[in-house]
C-alpha cells in the first residue's frame, strides 16, 4: 500500500489560497493591487459584514478581453511579467495566484470590459469551479465581486475577528496603497456607508504625496513634517518625516514603501528608530512616510506569499541611506517644534483641560499663582546675574549690545523666530515675546540640547576640548562599576573625560569636557557607570555616542533653578534658533512652547 499520494487539485488550490488569503483585508489588498497595475485612476471598494458576506473592488483600468479573463482565474497565469525573470518585477502583483486563490475559497465574479471594446465579459468561480466567459454589460474597467468568503473552507471563518476589526484591517490596507499612489482616487464603503474617500491629487509628486499623507495620517502630520530626498548610488529615498515632538506611543504611524509597494520590514523600521535615537525617548515613536525607489535587481520581493516583506541585496547601504537622510532632514528643521505642542498646551489651559471639573471661576481660583509668577518674572528680569549663577557654554559669552543688521537701524528682537526675552518664571522657564505671540522655554532642556549638539560637532571636527581640574576629583563607586568605567577609559578620553582607577572602589577624574563647565562630577560618573552597564560589550562608546553625550550634556547644561539675566536669556534664544534639533531635548520632549496671540485671546474670550 502506497503511503504517499498526490493531493487533488482542489485541495492544492485551497492550501495555496491559505497562504495568500488570510482574511478579508487580504482579498482587498490583492484586488486593489490588481486595479493599480491595470492603470486605474479611480478605485472603489465595497465591504459588507466585515467582508464575510461580500467584497467588491471596481476600477476604471484597462480591462480584459474574453481570452485574458479565462486565463486570469488559472493558477500562475499573469500579465505582469514580460518573461520568467523574477529579478525584474515592476508591478505590485506577479505571482498569478490572487484570483484563483480567492475563487478556491469563495464565490468569485469578475466583470470586465476593455476601453475600446463593444461589450464586456464575465466569468464566475465557485469553490474552485470555473464557468466559461459570457458577455456582460459594464463600462470600461473591471469589477471583482467576492461573496461568501471561506464558504469552501468554513474552519477559516472561526479565526476571523469582529466586523469592526476586519473593517479596520481593510481600511489599513487601502490607506497604505492610497499613500503610495496619490494620483488615484480611492473610496471605501462599509455596509452601504462611505467610510474613506480620497480624491486624486494633482500637481508634482511631492505636493500630491504630502496632500495625500495629510488626508490619511491627519493634518498635524502634514503641518509638522519635513521633506526627505536623498540619493545614494542608484537608490533614492523620498517622503516626509514628522518632527520629533510629533510622536506616538507605538510605531503604527510609520509607513514604508519599496518601489510603490507597502512593506513591513524590520531593517527599515530599525533604521528609522536609529535615525531618531538622539531626539526621541526610547518608548516613543516618530511619524514617517518613506518611499524607497531602487532597481528591481537590488531587492527581492518574492520572499513572502502576501508580498509583505522584501529582502535587499545590500542591507547596509539601504540602512545608511535612511539614517543619514532622516537625520539631515530633521537637522534642516532647526529649532522648529511641532504645532501640536501649542495645541496640547492650550487644551490644558482651557476650562476642563485639567483633571478636575470645569468651573466658571477656574481662572479666578488660579489668579494668585499667575500673579506671583509674573511678579517673580519681573524681578528676575531686572535682577543682576550673580557670579555663582554663571551658566556653562556660550551663554557665558552673552553681551547686552543691541543687534544690528549692518545698517544704522537696530534689529527688532521680536522679529527673531523665538522673540525677545521678557522674563523668567520660577528660575526655570524663560518667557519671550514675539510679534504675534509668546514663547515659553524650558531653560534646562534647551541648553542640554545645545551642549549636546556642540559636543557632537566637536567630536566630528577635532575632538572634544578638555579642561584640567585644579584638584582631581575622587569618585567612589561599587567595584563592578569601577571596572566598567576603567575598561572604557580610553574611549571616554576621546570624549573629553580623563580618569583612572584610584585604589579599590574609586576612580579619580583629572579632566572633563570644557563644554560642561562646572559640573557635578560625581553624579556624572555615577550616571555613566549606569549607562555602561546597559551597553553590549561589543559596542564602542562612539556607537553609543548619543547616550554618552546625552548624559554628559545633561550634567553640563543650565539647570532648573538657576537665575539668568536678560542677556543670557536672549543668548539662549539666539543659539536655539541656529542649532539643529533644538526644538526638543535629548529625550524628545519639547524645549519650548509657542502660543499665538490669537489663541491667547480666544482663551480669554476676546475672540
Amino acid at each position: 500500500m502506497n503511503v504517499i499520494r498526490r493531493l487533488s487539485e482542489t485541495t492544492v488550490n485551497r492550501i495555496a489560497a491559505g497562504e495568500v488569503i488570510e482574511r478579508p483585508a487580504s482579498v482587498v489588498k490583492e484586488l486593489v493591487e490588481n486595479a493599480i497595475d491595470a492603470g486605474a485612476t479611480r478605485i472603489e471598494v465595497t465591504v459588507n459584514a466585515g467582508g464575510r458576506s461580500f467584497i467588491a473592488v471596481s476600477d476604471d483600468g484597462v480591462g480584459m478581453n474574453a481570452e485574458d479573463l479565462a486565463l486570469a482565474v488559472e493558477r500562475h497565469a499573469t500579465s505582469k511579467l514580460s518573461d520568467d525573470d523574477l529579478t525584474d518585477i515592476a508591478t505590485l502583483g506577479f505571482r498569478g495566484e490572487a484570483l484563483p486563490s480567492i475563487g478556491a475559497v469563495a464565490r468569485l465574479t469578475i466583470t470586465t470590459r476593455q476601453h475600446r471594446a463593444d461589450s464586456g465579459w464575465q466569468v464566475r468561480v465557485e469553490g474552485g469551479r470555473v464557468s466559461s466567459a459570457e458577455p456582460a454589460a459594464r463600462g470600461p474597467g473591471a469589477t471583482v465581486e467576492v461573496a461568501d468568503l471561506f464558504f469552501a473552507t468554513p474552519a477559516r471563518l472561526k479565526f476571523l475577528k469582529s466586523e469592526r476589526a476586519e473593517n479596520g484591517a481593510v481600511s489599513d490596507v487601502v490607506k497604505r496603497l492610497a499613500m503610495a499612489h496619490p494620483q488615484i482616487a480611492f473610496t471605501v464603503s462599509y455596509d452601504g456607508r462611505k467610510s474613506l474617500a480620497y480624491a486624486a491629487e494633482a500637481g508634482n509628486l511631492f505636493d500630491a504625496r504630502l496632500n495625500r499623507l495629510g488626508a490619511v495620517m491627519g493634518r498635524p502630520f502634514q503641518d509638522n513634517a519635513v521633506p526627505v530626498d536623498a540619493l545614494r548610488e542608484d537608490i533614492r529615498l523620498t517622503g516626509y518625516a514628522g518632527l520629533p515632538t510629533l510622536n506616538r506611543p507605538t510605531a503604527q504611524a510609520q509607513f514604508l514603501f519599496v518601489n510603490g509597494r507597502p512593506v513591513k520590514d524590520r531593517l527599515l523600521m530599525g533604521a528609522v528608530k536609529g535615525a531618531y535615537q538622539d531626539v526621541l525617548a526610547s518608548n516613543r515613536h516618530p511619524m514617517v512616510a518613506l518611499f524607497l525607489e531602487l532597481p528591481a535587481r537590488r531587492v527581492d520581493v518574492n520572499v513572502h506569499p502576501a508580498k509583505a516583506e522584501v529582502r535587499f541585496r545590500d542591507n547596509q547601504l539601504v540602512r545608511g541611506l535612511i539614517v543619514s537622510a532622516l537625520r539631515a532632514a530633521l537637522e534642516s528643521a532647526g529649532h522648529q517644534a511641532s504645532s501640536t505642542v501649542a495645541e496640547d498646551t492650550l487644551s490644558k489651559l482651557r476650562p476642563g483641560g485639567w483633571d478636575q471639573p470645569a468651573s466658571p471661576h477656574l481662572f479666578a481660583q488660579r489668579r494668585p499663582s499667575y500673579h506671583s509668577g509674573m511678579v517673580e518674572a519681573a524681578a528676575a528680569y531686572h535682577a543682576p546675574l550673580q557670579a555663582d549663577y554663571a551658566p556653562a557654554g556660550r551663554i557665558d559669552e552673552a553681551v547686552e549690545a543691541v543687534p544690528h543688521d549692518g545698517t544704522s537701524e537696530p534689529i527688532d528682537p521680536m522679529g527673531y523666530p523665538l522673540g525677545a526675552a521678557r522674563g523668567q518664571l520660577h528660575e526655570t522657564y524663560v518667557v519671550a515675546q514675539t510679534r504675534d505671540g509668546i514663547v515659553i522655554v524650558d531653560q534646562h532642556a534647551a541648553h542640554e540640547r545645545l551642549v549636546y549638539e556642540r559636543m557632537k560637532a566637536q567630536i566630528a571636527d577635532e575632538g572634544v576640548n578638555r579642561q584640567l581640574l585644579l584638584l582631581p576629583e575622587v569618585v567612589e563607586l561599587a567595584e563592578d562599576a569601577v571596572d566598567r568605567i576603567v575598561a572604557r577609559a580610553d574611549e571616554l578620553s576621546e570624549l573629553g573625560l580623563t580618569l583612572e582607577r584610584f585604589g579599590p572602589g574609586a576612580v579619580v577624574v583629572r579632566e572633563t569636557p570644557a563644554l560642561l563647565g562646572e559640573t557635578d562630577i560625581k553624579g556624572l560618573i555615577s550616571d555613566l557607570a549606569d549607562e555602561l552597564a546597559e551597553f553590549d560589550q561589543a559596542l564602542s562608546l562612539r556607537e553609543r555616542l548619543e547616550h554618552v553625550c546625552g548624559t554628559m550634556a545633561c550634567h553640563g547644561s543650565v539647570r532648573a533653578g538657576r537665575r539668568l539675566n536678560p542677556s543670557e536669556m536672549n543668548a539662549l534664544l539666539r543659539e536655539m534658533e541656529t542649532t539643529p534639533n533644538s526644538g526638543q531635548c535629548n529625550h524628545g520632549r519639547p524645549t519650548y512652547v509657542e502660543l499665538k496671540l490669537s489663541d491667547i485671546e480666544r482663551l480669554f474670550g476676546r475672540r
